[in-house]
């Protein structure tokens, strides 16, 4: 949706957000490759060991749980091994959590960083009726507000839409697994769910439309 300026004039509409997108990623991985595939790696662990609690659910009452209550002298030995084996998984998802979003920080500071220098050395080339055109509180909103929401998405959005979608991949195939009838069950709540959210969601984008209005005259007002 376009967003007004501080003087009241329409911006562009953003076209071919996809590919907005596209560039992004490639933006961040043209200095940050390395660390990107670190961070896929480590998300992948990540996940692949809480999910596999899951599965170890089942596993603790039917292999262990069950014979243990079925014999007079119970042996706990293996049912701790086990315990602690999955707690060792549950170690490592911990520690790769920690070491990607602490090397997404670093990625998304650096990535903003050299946006910012692009976009001070981009609008030191700009004539001065760009500046006589656009309230001065309207560009520091985008090298502030704009930017800053720039930040949440590299930070936040992109790593937890990838460890949401390996997280939905891998409790789906578990699902299967453990009972069908109780998969479509749920597929159906999700279904529900989505359709709330997409309404809501369409509810929603004129207050986000009208918040990105007001912090843009305010910082006019502020700069003027």
């Amino acid at each position: 949706m376009p967003r007004p300026n501080a003087m009241g004039r329409p911006k562009p509409k953003i076209e071919d957000p996809m590919g907005k997108l596209k560039r992004l990623f490639c933006y961040i991985f043209k200095n940050y490759g390395l660390h990107c595939v670190f961070v896929l790696v480590c998300i992948i662990i990540s996940v692949l060991a809480n999910v596999q609690g899951t599965m170890f659910t089942q596993s603790l009452i039917d292999d262990y749980i069950v014979p243990l209550t079925k014999t007079a002298h119970p042996n706990f030995g293996p049912l701790a091994a086990k315990i602690l084996q999955v707690a060792g998984f549950y170690g490592i998802g911990v520690i790769t959590t920690y070491a990607y979003n602490r090397i997404m920080v670093n990625v998304t500071q650096g990535t903003l960083r050299n946006l910012r220098v692009e976009m001070f050395e981009k609008m030191e080339t700009l004539p001065i009726k760009y500046f006589d055109t656009n309230a001065h509180g309207d560009i520091m909103s985008t090298y502030t507000n704009d930017i800053d929401t720039l930040r949440q998405m590299i930070s936040q959005s992109i790593p937890q839409a990838i460890n949401c979608g390996i997280t939905i991949v891998s409790v789906f195939v578990c699902m299967v697994v453990l009972s069908i009838p109780l998969t479509i069950l749920t597929m159906i709540m999700i279904g529900i769910t989505l359709v709330v959210t997409k309404k809501i969601a369409g509810l929603s984008g004129s207050y986000f439309l009208s918040q990105q209005r007001d912090l843009a005259k305010v910082n006019g007002q502020i700069e003027e």
